[in-house]
């Protein structure tokens, strides 16, 4: 891993353009969308997308999810068969669709399963297995110590750890004494998950809890430049100025050409509304912008639209002029 910057998984959201972009950005390293377990689904289009590495910088890692510990030890065996060089566990997804399977962080509640299933993903391949999870199942049930404990006697080879709950979900803030006792508690290498939305937010977490690295997930749809303003913060204390405009319209040429690409022209031109989306929010007139561009429904005509609308925040300035909202959420 190049640095200690990472990209958090995000369904949806952390597919291999995105991926990739945030690895050309800064990112020191990227984990896949989840991909489920269950073989009946390996072969479907959706999981074929997901764990699609072709041409993706190193290292290629594979989340999997699940609750059957012999059919996620097929998945990750499946998944390093097909280029994974890291397969990541998730215990740490709180959506109710999830949960209800009693996968992601729903398994927090089941100690002796966690074990169980870490024990067998990572004696059924030879490349390191890494662990995703949340706090606990509630804030009466904060179990992550243990789980840590759990984690480091079956072979994990690092953590990551979201500062909240399940029950949580993404309300309030994350905390972080947490992540520290953890850190403290074992000798594998802690990643710090949650809020972490400027430069200074990544170098007070990593100070306050001894994480090995942060990890970046919402802050980073829309501005996978954030990535590289960690990494420069961190190495030199200062800041970087927000990107060039005509930077940022080569940057979303060549987002939106992979995302075509990858995904084809009807897929592509709806999937990429989203993106197109959080890149323009808090931009002037980015929500006009928005509501017009959700309308087009050829590739061309959107990517055109794109580069037009971020070419006429030159009338602003060459660099891009975020609003003060925004600047006060991401402090």
């Amino acid at each position: 891993m190049r640095n200690n910057v990472f990209v958090a998984p995000m369904a949806g959201v952390t597919d291999r353009p995105f991926r990739q972009l945030c690895k050309q950005l800064g990112a020191g390293y990227a984990v896949s969308e989840m991909a489920a377990s269950n073989p009946k689904l390996w072969h479907s289009e959706k999981t074929a997308r997901r764990t699609n590495h072709a041409g993706e910088m190193e290292p290629r890692a594979v989340q999997i999810a699940g609750a059957d510990p012999a059919m996620l030890a097929e998945c990750a065996k499946y998944n390093v068969d097909h280029g994974a060089q890291i397969i990541d566990i998730n215990m740490g997804c709180p959506v109710k669709k999830v949960c209800n399977s009693w996968c992601g962080s729903a398994l927090l509640q089941h100690e002796s399963l966690v074990g169980h299933i870490l024990d067998t993903v990572v004696r059924s391949v030879d490349v390191p297995v890494t662990l995703k999870f949340r706090t606990g199942w509630d804030r009466a049930h904060k179990n992550a110590l243990a789980i840590a404990r759990l984690a480091e006697q079956s072979g994990i080879a690092m953590l990551t750890l979201h500062g909240r709950t399940r029950a949580d979900g993404y309300r309030g803030e994350a905390e972080y004494d947490t992540i520290a006792a953890v850190k403290a508690s074992v000798s594998i290498p802690v990643v710090a998950n949650g809020d972490i939305t400027s430069p200074d937010k990544a170098k007070a977490v990593l100070d306050y809890t001894g994480a090995d690295a942060i990890m970046v997930g919402r802050a980073a749809q829309g501005r996978p430049w954030i990535f590289r303003e960690i990494e420069h913060f961190l190495r030199t204390g200062t800041y970087l100025p927000a990107p060039d405009v005509a930077e940022v319209v080569h940057l979303m040429d060549e987002h939106l050409q992979a995302h075509y690409a990858f995904y084809g022209e009807y897929l592509g031109v709806r999937t990429a509304r989203k993106h197109i989306g959080w890149y323009v929010r808090e931009l002037q007139g980015g929500e006009a912008f928005r509501q017009r561009m959700n309308l087009l429904e050829d590739c061309q005509l959107q990517l055109q639209a794109v580069r037009e609308f971020f070419e006429s925040q030159l009338a602003y300035g060459s660099r891009l002029q975020y609003s003060q909202t925004d600047i006060a959420l991401a402090a």
